[in-house]
């Protein structure tokens, strides 16, 4: 149990929901920490199978006419760091949202705090998992998990391995109205042909496989079994209530889901549109 278990927090399993909701839902659950005092650690899943960009990363890096016909959606985070591609079945993403006043102000120090249940989670489940002992040059820029291996916020496993480990889960953080929003990607299976299909590059599929391991891999539990050790890591670690979201908090999110993260001026240009624009 961590610092901030003597606060209200929530704890929410969440339904799988099309990509420009899940980056919406995070921002209105910011507005719920600050007006409401409530803070929320959720885990879920995306559905379709969807492309996350980082906040900075070029379009051009996608190879949209592969999204389109596998049937891959793609939306743009907030967060910085190259694209992810978000398996429905092998990946699994959490967000933990608490108010910047109540966490380390020193970045580091904010992500090994927050990191803590999903290391816990990891090691539950027989995954020797740490965050990177070294870092690791990067292979292809565009995509989160073929990029550098940082050791402040990048997991890896075996973590025996040194050097050799390989990586597990990418966790990004960002601040919105005086809040902090951490979410991560945390691969419970490898799809190669998928993270190297959403992108314009003709990289071979050993590159990606040479890299990354998973939950699967690393301990072959199933896939429920791997959500159901998380969520109870990430409950425990800050003492909260299972809940769900509230009617508003929804309405609010798809609203904002439809604004920004669905329009295509941000997916590709990073520009927000109002509605009456849309």
């Amino acid at each position: 149990m961590s610092d901030l278990a003597d606060r209200d927090w929530r704890l929410i399993r969440d339904d799988p929901r099309e990509g420009k909701l899940q980056m919406a839902i995070e921002e209105v659950a910011a507005r719920t920490a600050l007006e409401d005092d409530l803070r929320t650690v959720r885990i879920y899943s995306w559905e379709p199978s969807t492309l996350s960009l980082g906040y900075r990363q070029d379009a051009d890096t996608v190879d949209w006419e592969y999204c389109e016909r596998e049937g891959i959606d793609v939306t743009r985070r907030q967060t910085g760091g190259g694209g992810i591609y978000h398996d429905r079945d092998a990946d699994i993403s959490y967000t933990i949202v608490a108010p910047a006043e109540e966490v380390p102000g020193d970045l580091m120090d904010c992500y090994a705090l927050f990191c803590e249940p999903i290391l816990e989670g990891l090691r539950r489940m027989g995954v020797d998992a740490d965050f990177a002992a070294v870092e690791q040059s990067s292979i292809y820029y565009p995509s989160c998990y073929l990029r550098d291996i940082n050791p402040a916020h990048d997991v890896v496993a075996p973590a025996s391995a040194g050097e050799n480990a390989k990586k597990i889960s990418g966790n990004a953080q960002y601040r919105q109205r005086d809040v902090v929003i951490q979410h991560g990607s945390i691969s419970y299976d490898r799809r190669p042909d998928h993270h190297l299909g959403v992108f314009d590059t003709d990289l071979e599929r050993a590159t990606f496989t040479d890299r990354v391991t998973s939950i699967r891999d690393e301990a072959g539990i199933d896939r429920g079994e791997a959500v159901d050790t998380l969520a109870t890591s990430l409950g425990e670690w800050c003492d909260g209530d299972e809940s769900t979201w509230r009617d508003g908090e929804l309405e609010a999110a798809h609203d904002l889901a439809d604004r920004k993260f669905g329009a295509d001026a941000w997916v590709r240009n990073r520009e927000v549109l109002e509605a009456s624009e849309q």
